[in-house]
């Protein structure tokens, strides 16, 4: 018999998922909500798709997002001697959808850093969190279901996942293409706050913002599917969001941007900054 999550995400699978448009999406569906206003979305409706269009979700929770961003793109841009390599290497991945990247990052860590690498995985989608542990079998990664703004929780996960390696810090957190949709659903305040929060938990921050262009498509997409972000239209932040990020980041006391990468295909570069 097929338990609940088994079956929602046979359930959501029957999306048709070619979405062969170049999209300005992140790392993270589900059915069609018949065009409610978002709300009245319950906490479980507010992560499918709106509309019968897999492009419409509100947190970047993308079915097979990785089909148009391989985790070769990111991996092959990586600057690979800037990282601590006194200890193990202890990780946080924040937006980790199905897992892909995740398992990408472990390999790239393991063969260019530290052999003993550890992976802490989260996302807010439950059912790309089963996919993700259906699809690995890696003991040194975890995958947890998380909404990373809801901090009471988010402190007690990860209290907990570095007690197990008698860490303080994680070595990194990695951020792709996830600063948008903290955005979009927590205002200006929490993208800061998210911004400050990460900075706490690790002594290495990896961060893929997504530009302006990437906010219009996505409200967009929503527009068309009879929903909307409540933030949107209060974004004070808005044009030149990534040096934006840059300047929220290097406001918190102690960090320093390293370095940046050059694009990626799609047009995005990743900052890494040095907190500790």
């Amino acid at each position: 018999m097929l338990n609940c999550l088994q079956f929602l995400f046979i359930f959501r699978c029957r999306a048709k998922c070619a979405y062969l448009h170049e999209i300005c999406f992140t790392n993270m569906a589900s059915h069609s909500l018949n065009h409610r206003p978002s709300a009245a979305l319950n906490e479980e409706d507010k992560l499918n798709f709106r509309g019968g269009n897999p492009g419409a979700v509100q947190f970047g929770n993308f079915i097979n997002y990785y089909k148009f961003h391989p985790p070769s793109e990111r991996i092959q841009i990586l600057p690979k001697d800037i990282w601590d390599r006194s200890q193990p290497f202890v990780m946080l991945d924040i937006g980790c959808n199905a897992g892909d990247l995740t398992v990408a990052l472990y390999d790239f860590i393991v063969n260019n850093v530290n052999k003993s690498c550890h992976i802490l995985a989260v996302d807010i989608d439950p059912i790309l969190i089963e996919r993700a542990k259906e699809n690995t079998d890696n003991p040194h990664i975890v995958y947890e279901c998380l909404d990373f703004m809801n901090i009471k929780e988010k402190d007690l996960l990860i209290s907990n996942f570095l007690d197990k390696y008698s860490v303080k810090k994680f070595s990194a957190c990695f951020c792709f293409s996830i600063t948008m949709w903290i955005h979009l659903n927590y205002g200006d305040v929490g993208l800061q706050t998210f911004l400050k929060e990460i900075c706490k938990d690790s002594a290495m921050v990896v961060v893929e913002p997504q530009p302006w262009k990437c906010y219009k498509s996505a409200v967009k997409r929503m527009k068309l599917a009879n929903s909307e972000f409540a933030h949107y239209k209060h974004l004070k932040d808005r044009s030149n969001i990534e040096c934006k990020i840059d300047q929220v980041l290097l406001e918190v006391e102690g960090v320093a941007k390293v370095t940046e990468t050059i694009n990626t295909s799609w047009g995005r570069k990743i900052s890494i900054f040095r907190t500790t």
